[in-house]
């Protein structure tokens, strides 16, 4: 913050910007005319810029004076709700829980994977996106309570991490119905769906390689010596099933979340994609678990310790 200027200048300027003259911000103030006009003037010689202009009777803004406005309207309207915003931090029961979440998570997983802690009276969630190997640095700073993944953490004994099953989830293959009606002639040709897939009529969005699902689909074309049309690669999910649902290609989804494709329009699914399935964990920074939501979490009917 800036320490230039003084802010209660800035505050009698904001008046005299707002009253439209000197006399009327003075009276608003219960000040001297001469004490209001000398606070403005030291206000403009610490920007080093004039912020006002004489407009016939009155006062009118420059155009230095116009943005210098705009910033004061943002910063009294924030200080006006800074005792309220403090009063109720001070008493409200607020439950805090930071989450990082891996970016090839899907986010209805997350939403489903979190359904024990949403009943929680007074919860304030925080969720940070990012990449797992700098979630997983934020948690050891203790900067988020724990983080989900979709992989356990690396062995590292600097860094001793835990990680709890929270469930899994079965691969599936989706399309829009004009590219389903495609693969399904092309299977009474082919050998198997994966076949089918690899025609170069039918183009298949996949999880970018850092994403481990993409080790399994990979597998999954191998197993079949066939070599899928890739159209796009995507890190997040959900930018992955939009393209889908836009007709480019033929995309994976976790099962789990076959339910939230309603929003995507009508979308059908080609089959699944045997022996593919994605892996959820929470990683805490400790094994004794403290946080009583997080346990709560690591306690649920489908987690498990993994580490």
């Amino acid at each position: 913050m800036s320490l230039q200027f003084n802010y209660r200048h800035l505050y009698y300027f904001w008046v005299v910007g707002h009253e439209g003259g000197m006399s009327r911000a003075a009276e608003r103030l219960g000040m001297a005319v001469q004490t209001v006009s000398a606070q403005v003037h030291e206000l403009e010689h610490a920007l080093g810029c004039s912020l006002l202009k004489p407009a016939g009777r009155g006062l009118a803004l420059t155009e230095a004076g116009q943005e210098a406005m705009r910033q004061a309207d943002q910063i009294f309207q924030i200080g006006e709700a800074l005792a309220g915003r403090v009063r109720e931090a001070a008493t409200a029961p607020v439950v805090r829980l930071a989450i990082g979440i891996a970016d090839g998570i899907p986010k209805p997983v997350v939403q489903r994977l979190l359904e024990p802690i949403m009943e929680e009276p007074h919860l304030r969630l925080l969720c940070h996106d990012g990449e797992f190997e700098g979630l997983l640095a934020e948690l050891a700073l203790h900067r988020v309570d724990m983080v989900i993944s979709d992989r356990p953490p690396p062995p590292n004994p600097s860094l001793r991490l835990y990680s709890w099953a929270l469930g899994s989830s079965p691969i599936a293959w989706w399309a829009t119905p004009a590219l389903a009606e495609r693969v399904r002639a092309i299977r009474q040709e082919a050998a198997s769906l994966a076949e089918a897939l690899s025609h170069p009529e039918v183009g298949v969005l996949l999880p970018t390689g850092h994403n481990i699902l993409r080790e399994g689909i990979d597998r999954w074309f191998e197993r079949h010596h066939v070599r899928p049309r890739i159209v796009g690669e995507f890190e997040d999910s959900a930018l992955l099933t939009t393209f889908g649902a836009g007709g480019l290609g033929v995309f994976p989804v976790v099962d789990l979340v076959r339910h939230d494709l309603a929003h995507h329009g009508e979308l059908r699914c080609l089959g699944p994609c045997e022996g593919v399935v994605e892996h959820f964990y929470a990683i805490t920074p400790q094994k004794k678990i403290e946080h009583r939501l997080v346990h709560r979490l690591t306690q649920s009917s489908l987690a498990r310790p993994a580490s």
